[in-house]
């Protein structure tokens, strides 16, 4: 699943039992078309986004209210109990891919970057570089916010 909007609320982070790090927050991605009376109509969807390790430090660290951001990942449901000892159920996009598309506070990049969680959770934050992946290290590019997983786009001219 791919998202592409502005975040809802700063994200809230805490650290689990087991020591992970954890964030949370909502996107709300947007959508506008014209009726038949020639009125715009726009419709905004919120979607609750986790994410772990890595990301979530980036997150915590770079992500504020009203930041356009890509996230790329899967799909979750889940079940909990609420304080009241409730069944809610929920559905949540666990991200394994994110990319900020605003500038960071204070200037200085051109664009955002790209951070996944390939392999492992060692994230480069040189504010030089644009684009970083956990597995291979930051990639420096002119796209302003770098390729999702640091590969070039694929050509639409396929020979099939």
């Amino acid at each position: 699943m791919i998202l592409v909007g502005n975040l809802g609320k700063d994200p809230e982070v805490r650290t689990v039992t087991s020591g992970a790090t954890v964030a949370r927050f909502s996107v709300a991605t947007s959508e506008s078309y014209t009726n038949k009376e020639g009125q715009k109509i726009e419709n905004t969807e919120w979607h609750n986004v986790v994410l772990w390790r890595g990301l979530a430090t980036v997150a915590e660290k770079y992500l504020k209210k009203g930041n356009k951001v890509y996230i790329e990942g899967k799909l979750r449901n889940r079940q909990y109990e609420d304080k009241d000892g409730n069944k809610k159920y929920t559905t949540e996009v666990e991200a394994t891919d994110m990319l900020l598309l605003d500038r960071p506070a204070g200037g200085g990049n051109t664009g955002g970057g790209n951070y996944n969680t390939s392999n492992n959770s060692n994230t480069n934050s040189n504010t030089k570089q644009n684009s970083y992946s956990n597995d291979q290290g930051p990639s420096n590019n002119n796209f302003g916010g770098g390729y999702v997983n640091n590969e070039p786009p694929v050509s639409d001219d396929l020979p099939f």
